[in-house]
């Protein structure tokens, strides 16, 4: 198996993907985080909530100071090292430049190819780790809808993305 994974097809550039290196990247996304239950209630009422509740617990007990930054990357590291992470299949498609026709991607597995529509593609997360290790078996990416509509089955051992 090879860990490399090509966009190719009705672009203006092939593209050569390497998951092994996006852990590296910031725009990387924590997977456990991004499909939690309950996303929409934290944002509104639950931030409401914990606002207040830190506000109080500061009057009470008196602010607490920021943890130093050496801290910060001690934690960094270790959710690194434990954590299941994925990246927009979006940037890479605008990097690969679709060409004004180009309306589908096709996902090239071991055994099968999927058609999706390319904005259904543009919100596709590729997943490259989990818990905090490579997708050797299955991999080397796997597929996630962002509506976590195959949150328990992912699209997994794709070999290359061509666009159409």
């Amino acid at each position: 198996m090879t860990s490399i994974v090509m966009i190719e097809g009705n672009v203006a550039y092939n593209i050569t993907l390497d998951p092994a290196v996006w852990i590296f990247d910031d725009r990387r996304i924590n997977l456990k985080s991004f499909f939690s239950s309950n996303k929409e209630e934290d944002k509104s009422e639950g931030n409401v909530t914990n606002v207040s509740k830190q506000w109080e617990r500061e009057i009470s007990e008196g602010a607490i100071s920021p943890p130093t930054l050496q801290t910060e990357k001690k934690f960094e590291k270790e959710k690194v090292l434990t954590g299941s992470f994925g990246i927009l299949l979006k940037h890479f498609l605008e990097n690969a430049q679709p060409l004004q026709n180009a309306t589908a991607l096709d996902i090239v597995t071991h055994t099968e190819t999927i058609t999706i529509s390319l904005s259904q593609a543009a919100d596709a997360i590729l997943a490259f780790s989990n818990n905090g290790e490579p997708l050797k078996d299955n991999g080397p990416i796997h597929i996630y809808f962002a509506d976590g509509s195959n949150k328990e089955s992912p699209i997994t051992h794709i070999r290359k993305f061509i666009v159409k």
